[in-house]
């Protein structure tokens, strides 16, 4: 039998009292780890409403022994100092653990490097960020120290090879390994949908320039006149300030519901009780919500941006060009007409357990840890 091993996932995103949503793709990493592993978590944010220069947090969630240090706002130099120093005491608070699991490269991966360098502590690399799609975003010194950090970690492991494409153009080398995102497979189950109401969901974080959620819009204008029994549900963060928008656009009451960030088991019961997913982004790299539609057995229609055609069976939906929305519409037309041949919702289901469940996703980060312990 492995070795049951400590592990230490350093994080620059985390689900928190400040951002409660954020990175919770992480947190379903780290769950899944702790399937297998013990797992404990750092996370360090900055608090506005911070009375006190830090504040120390602990709390065991879901399997997770989780610390978060959060800290007064500063200015530049100051905020690197006052994480270090939090990263320090965090540290201290932790004990003894065996491989580090960092998420996201950068800044957190100078902690990382640190461990590396003064414990001999060997490191991964996950990464999700869709900054590396948009190189002239990233600095010429942040570069540089993201190169040290990636060829110093055992693994780099992008969520989709698009994704390590993007790193290894601007120059981050490394073992480069995909490892997906990972979906709750016994939570987003399928179902028979009990309702005549064609339902069209998008859930995001609702930022128009990434998930063009206006062009969404624009077609469910169209669609209306084409379709009467149909609703469009917008979920995300922000949803009710698109309200506005759509009566612009004449988008009737009846056929659009907004839901702010809703809890992640909502999701689920969302997606469960719809006939159709959309997802019309300009950049991405691997939507979590795409695989939980699939595990739900609900087929998608998505741009093809990034990392999706990498996990996207061809029955299980649509690709489309970006900002197409003539295809757009056409596509939802065909699912409401019921012209394409589609994959049951058990083959759905099935295959996003093999690709990326809790199960699978553990299995593929300890061999990788493993793995590291022994470079």
């Amino acid at each position: 039998m492995s070795k049951h091993l400590s592990v230490l996932f350093l994080c620059g995103w985390y689900p928190s009292r400040v951002s409660p949503y954020n990175g919770d793709f992480i947190q379903r990493h780290a769950e899944a780890v702790a399937t297998l592993h013990d797992v404990t978590v750092i996370h360090i944010i900055t608090d506005s409403a911070l009375k006190n220069t830090i504040e120390y947090t602990f709390n065991n969630t879901n399997g997770i022994k989780t610390h978060i240090a959060y800290l007064k706002p500063q200015k530049k130099l100051n905020k690197a100092l006052l994480f270090f120093k939090a990263f320090k005491n965090l540290i201290a608070k932790v004990g003894a653990f065996d491989v580090v699991h960092l998420n996201e490269v950068f800044p957190f991966g100078i902690f990382s490097l640190y461990l590396k360098w003064f414990s001999q502590k060997p490191y991964i690399i996950s990464e999700h960020w869709t900054v590396y799609h948009r190189p002239k975003s990233i600095s010429y010194f942040e570069k540089k120290i993201s190169n040290i950090i990636t060829k110093n970690a055992a693994y780099v492991c992008p969520v989709s090879d698009n994704l390590g494409g993007a790193m290894q153009a601007i120059g981050l080398q490394g073992n480069y390994k995909k490892v997906p995102n990972v979906v709750d497979t016994t939570v987003f189950t399928p179902n028979n949908i009990n309702q005549d109401i064609f339902t069209i969901t998008h859930i995001s974080n609702m930022n128009n320039d990434h998930k063009n959620i206006k062009g969404m819009l624009d077609v469910v204008a169209v669609i209306q006149k084409k379709i009467q029994n149909f609703k469009f549900q917008l979920i995300g963060e922000n949803a009710t300030n698109y309200k506005v928008y759509a009566n612009e656009l004449g988008i009737e009451a009846n056929k659009i519901n907004f839901f702010e960030q809703i809890p992640h088991q909502e999701v689920s019961e969302k997606l469960k009780n719809s006939h159709l997913f959309v997802m019309f982004s300009n950049y991405e790299n691997l939507p979590c919500v795409i695989l939980e539609a699939f595990s739900c057995g609900v087929p998608v229609i998505s741009t093809n941006v990034g990392g999706i055609h990498e996990f996207f069976p061809n029955n299980f939906g649509k690709l489309i060009e970006v900002g197409d929305e003539a295809k757009l519409k056409e596509e939802i037309l065909n699912f409401y007409n019921k012209t394409h041949t589609l994959a049951s919702k058990a083959q759905m289901h099935n295959y996003v357990v093999s690709v990326c469940s809790k199960k699978t996703i553990a299995e593929n980060f300890s061999e990788l840890y493993y793995k590291s312990l022994k470079r």
